[in-house]
């Protein structure tokens, strides 16, 4: 049976804010758990009219992608980040580079959704996966790499002890991620959490459990333009 229902109106459930990119640099972002689709597709079809801002889609399931996509077709989407973008192709990169690290492959979720949240904001940006403390070999591979960089994005659950490692190797800032992967006594990131806000090694900057998005966008500001 068909809906008949008519859609509401975009007033009633969202007010764009659509000068953020002329007040602070950068435009603003959808964040879609907790709206339902349909709510979703009046968003999209809103900033359809505004394509010379970047939009980006975070925490967007199976069903709000096909919401997006109805209205956006050539929306990019990365399915494990829970990402869309539209326009799909990132602006042309400027400013310094941003290195996303990866400690656990369960991390990689939010890690892809830290990098295409830089890149999308105008950064080059490299991902680096699996380099977890239980190995160091694996991250000093990685130093010439990290040191290139002007900010790091460090994403870890477990005992989220890899951002203090990092940010001892390296001059630029580390934003840190604890990721609520882990067993019972990890408290869905808390531990990594508390352990990354103690990091002894300074220049660590610490955002909330599993929020790759606002790690994604302070690495960009931190390697914005001078």
């Amino acid at each position: 049976m068909t809906d008949t229902r008519p859609t509401p109106d975009l007033a009633s459930y969202a007010d764009l804010d659509l000068d953020r990119a002329h007040r602070r640099g950068y435009p603003e972002a959808v964040f879609c758990a907790g709206k339902t689709p349909e709510q979703v597709a009046g968003i999209a079809a809103a900033v359809r009219e505004r394509p010379e801002l970047v939009t980006l889609f975070t925490r967007a399931t199976g069903e709000h992608a096909t919401a997006i996509r109805s209205v956006l077709p050539d929306a990019f989407h990365d399915p494990a980040a829970g990402l869309l973008a539209w326009p799909p192709a990132p602006p042309e990169p400027s400013g310094g580079r941003v290195v996303v690290v990866a400690a656990g492959t369960s991390d990689l979720a939010v890690a892809r959704e830290a990098a295409l949240s830089a890149q999308y904001l105008g950064r080059r940006t490299d991902l680096v996966v699996d380099v977890g403390v239980a190995g160091l070999h694996r991250i000093l591979k990685h130093v010439d790499l990290l040191r290139q960089a002007r900010a790091v994005v460090v994403v870890a659950g477990m005992d989220g002890a890899l951002p203090g490692v990092v940010a001892g190797l390296i001059a630029a800032p580390v934003v840190a991620v604890p990721t609520s992967v882990g067993y019972g006594a990890a408290f869905e990131g808390l531990a990594a959490l508390l352990t990354m806000l103690n990091a002894c090694a300074p220049g660590v900057a610490v955002v909330n459990i599993d929020n790759g998005y606002g790690a994604g966008h302070l690495a960009a500001q931190i390697a914005a333009p001078a």
